[in-house]
């Protein structure tokens, strides 16, 4: 598959929290929308466990923790969260997108975004990269990418609370770069919103049956 072949479209928020019961809390606090029953579970390789909220079809946000009950994985955990104070509170932490060639994204990347591990959960399995020490790409802003090898995809199991993106606002220092690389992997999408600034940050705008509401690290 060529560069200009790719297709690479966002997948999934990741709010990261020192207890899943947190992050769920702030969930719901900033969105007004409760989490409760809790939908997800446990990754036992890296040592954490997840709750979902659906954001529209093919789209949700994912809340994780570490897994207290979990033994400690012989590997850094993803989504930088062994990095010290990364979990302290909870906070939009990252994005992941999803790819039908992930060895093609990977390697037209101009930014590293880890190398390609297998994961599953239940009856889900997929392809997701992952840094060798566990950090976020770009602080956060380059996309982790996936590849589903199962269907459907997991927010079609989920219940629709009336939440659905408007905006991941992208807040770097040197914009273009981070353009060319999302170009690179095949993300085009009106709704990532590239914005120069002094400090990386990352920012998700959402509509509610409450109005407009700010995720925000």
């Amino acid at each position: 598959m060529t560069q200009a072949s790719l297709h690479t479209e966002p997948d999934h928020l990741v709010v990261t929290a020192p207890t899943l019961a947190s992050g769920m809390a702030w969930v719901q606090q900033q969105l007004g929308v409760s989490m409760a029953p809790r939908i997800g579970g446990q990754h036992a390789r890296l040592g954490t466990h997840n709750a979902l909220l659906s954001l529209g079809p093919g789209f949700y946000l994912e809340v994780i923790a570490i897994d207290p009950e979990a033994s400690a994985p012989a590997r850094p955990r993803w989504f930088g969260m062994d990095e010290p104070g990364a979990s302290a509170t909870p906070g939009l932490a990252h994005w992941v997108a999803r790819t039908d060639d992930i060895e093609a994204a990977v390697a037209a990347s101009p930014i590293a975004t880890g190398a390609i591990t297998p994961m599953s959960r239940g009856a889900l399995s997929w392809l997701i990269t992952i840094a060798a020490d566990g950090r976020l790409p770009c602080a956060g802003l380059m996309p982790s990418l996936i590849q589903w090898h199962s269907q459907p995809h997991p927010a079609s199991a989920l219940p629709d609370h009336g939440c659905r993106l408007l905006r991941l606002e992208l807040h770097h220092p040197a914009p273009a770069d981070l353009a060319a690389a999302l170009a690179a992997v095949g993300i085009d999408d009106a709704r990532v919103v590239l914005r120069e600034a002094r400090q990386s940050a990352i920012v998700a705008v959402l509509s509610t049956t409450q109005g407009e509401r700010v995720l925000a690290g």
